[in-house]
């Protein structure tokens, strides 16, 4: 039986690696993969995935208004063998939902990518749902600058400060974010201590 599976990690934990090397081991097996990102993910570009170490593919993006479902029935119904879902915490609640149905109805598993909080250590939206309804849940871990594991996404800003507040999502990557333990994210707050991020 097919399965929903989530698979998160806080920033720099190579989840998009982790999902384009995914989508190549099943194709090396002559499988066909429906690699998928929501539209909020503007980073690389229209229609590409991109990992900080350089693997990229072509997928097709998803507005948090289309119907994954019918999406999938319209197009991809007899063609593909698995849906690889990246940045899947920007999915709505529904079309996790959606993406359940299809596991269920089609016995076509699917692989969904992404964070489990955002930068307040608050779980998004469609992070809040597969944590609910995914049948295997996986951590894929990465390590603070102290040396524990990761487990916060912190938001920093242009002095090198911990932001705590704003809009849940803001895009960037080594530039802005960093994955810290929630020790030292706390220590950091407390302290306001001056963070140095890895791209500098």
């Amino acid at each position: 039986m097919a399965k929903l599976y989530f698979k998160y990690g806080a920033m720099g934990s190579s989840k998009t690696a982790q999902a384009l090397i995914t989508k190549y081991n099943y194709e090396e097996n002559d499988l066909n993969v429906w690699l998928v990102k929501p539209s909020a993910d503007t980073r690389d570009g229209e229609q590409l995935l991109r990992s900080r170490i350089g693997l990229e593919a072509v997928c097709e993006v998803i507005g948090p208004e289309t119907d994954v479902y019918t999406r999938f029935w319209q197009t991809q119904l007899g063609k593909c063998d698995v849906i690889i879902v990246d940045e899947c915490q920007f999915m709505t609640g529904a079309q996790i939902d959606q993406l359940r149905a299809i596991v269920n109805d089609f016995n076509i598993p699917v692989m969904c990518f992404g964070l489990r909080t955002d930068f307040q250590t608050r779980l998004f939206p469609g992070s809040l749902r597969l944590m609910e309804i995914a049948d295997t849940i996986q951590e894929i871990k990465t390590i603070c600058d102290c040396g524990a594991k990761a487990t916060v996404n912190a938001r920093i800003d242009g002095d090198g400060h911990i932001i705590t507040e704003g809009a849940q999502v803001v895009l960037g990557g080594n530039d802005s974010y960093i994955a810290m333990c929630h020790r030292c994210y706390v220590n950091g707050i407390r302290e306001h201590k001056v963070i140095k991020l890895h791209n500098h």
